[in-house]
């Protein structure tokens, strides 16, 4: 029985069941989301190559246009103190002109990609200094971990994969490639641009391919790390929803209050319905407040001679009237007005006890 007791504290420990939006909306506010640094990697490539095949020229016309320059130019020129500032000024100006298409669209494509995979989402708890970070024994763990020897495999076979993409797209420009001592330079640069582009939108489109197998991966391996036991469940749901013992004890002190307000408005009804022993209702009428006559206080059984004695203590007349006590306490909550319904009947003993009291 001690050795079946211990295996089910064990497996009550055990994290088994899916993360709670709770706890998952903590970890994203600690910046631990499924994401792919490969996804980034991929698209950001993809689209800068894309992008030559509508910048192409504008970069092409600028690097003959710098390089012109610097043999035409600055080639022969005397370098002083003078316009050396002026010459290094010049050529940072025109390859930043060249580079700026190209960065902007690696800026935009790198905020879409993090923005595909998580939304919008800003933390700073990932970039906090740790301490615990170096230690060396738990780098060391890290190091040899299995995620660790996942990572190295992940990294052999995005090489081996996009190495031989781009393998076979120079194999079949073979024939062009060894041309290209007989091309001329216009020739051979066309051909070199063509084939970079071709190499670089096919090992990007492979790299995206991978990156997203890596992503599915990324995701499995948030869900499980994010995996919770029973007792970390109810624990949750604890904190939360607060303890049951507690709430309990909560809404018995309000029950209680409530009860004591009823009980303290007694005194200032006009009548109270009875069954005659097991439903008492105390009724108001306060042109001032409500058109008709309303419930200041109800109940059966225990607090229904509760409100009789009070009643009683008080000089509230109560009259018998047990079809009518039913229904009021089955259709009527305490504050509302008597329904239509019961106009009559209601108002004919309310004018009796205004006469009972007119003749006292």
């Amino acid at each position: 029985m001690e050795l079946i007791k211990l295996d089910l504290q064990f497996f009550s420990g055990e994290k088994t069941e899916k993360a709670t939006p709770r706890k998952k909306a903590d970890a994203r506010k600690k910046g631990q989301v499924a994401k792919s640094a490969d996804v980034n990697t991929a698209l950001s490539l993809l689209t800068i190559f894309l992008s030559f095949l509508f910048i192409g020229t504008f970069m092409r016309d600028g690097i003959i246009k710098m390089m012109r320059g610097i043999f035409q130019d600055y080639l022969l020129m005397d370098i002083t103190s003078q316009n050396i500032q002026n010459l290094f000024s010049t050529i940072v100006y025109q390859a930043g002109i060249i580079l700026a298409p190209i960065m902007l669209v690696a800026i935009v494509a790198g905020v879409l990609a993090n923005y595909l995979q998580v939304g919008f989402l800003f933390s700073t708890e990932s970039i906090q200094m740790k301490l615990n970070k170096l230690d060396p024994i738990q780098g060391f763990k890290r190091i040899y971990s299995i995620r660790a020897l996942v990572e190295l495999l992940k990294s052999l076979l995005k090489i081996s994969f996009v190495g031989f993409v781009t393998f076979m797209v120079i194999w079949l420009e073979m024939d062009n490639v060894l041309r290209l001592s007989q091309m001329t330079v216009e020739q051979s640069f066309t051909f070199i641009a063509s084939l970079t582009l071709k190499m670089g939108l096919y090992a990007s489109g492979a790299l995206l391919l991978l990156a997203l197998l890596d992503y599915l991966y990324q995701r499995y391996d948030y869900e499980k790390n994010l995996r919770m036991s029973k007792q970390d469940i109810k624990d949750e749901y604890k904190k939360s929803e607060g303890d049951p013992l507690i709430k309990s004890k909560i809404k018995q002190r309000q029950r209680e209050m409530s009860m004591r307000r009823m009980m303290q408005e007694i005194p200032t009804a006009d009548v109270v319905i009875t069954n005659p022993t097991h439903y008492a209702i105390a009724l108001k009428y306060d042109e001032s407040k409500m058109d008709a006559p309303y419930v200041v206080a109800m109940g059966v059984d225990l607090v229904a001679q509760k409100i009789k004695e009070i009643a009683k203590a008080n000089d509230v007349m109560m009259v018998e009237n047990r079809p009518l006590a039913r229904a009021l306490y089955a259709q009527v909550d305490i504050g509302q007005a008597v329904p239509e319904e019961f106009f009559q009947a209601v108002a004919e003993i309310i004018a009796y006890v205004y006469q009972s009291k007119s003749i006292i």
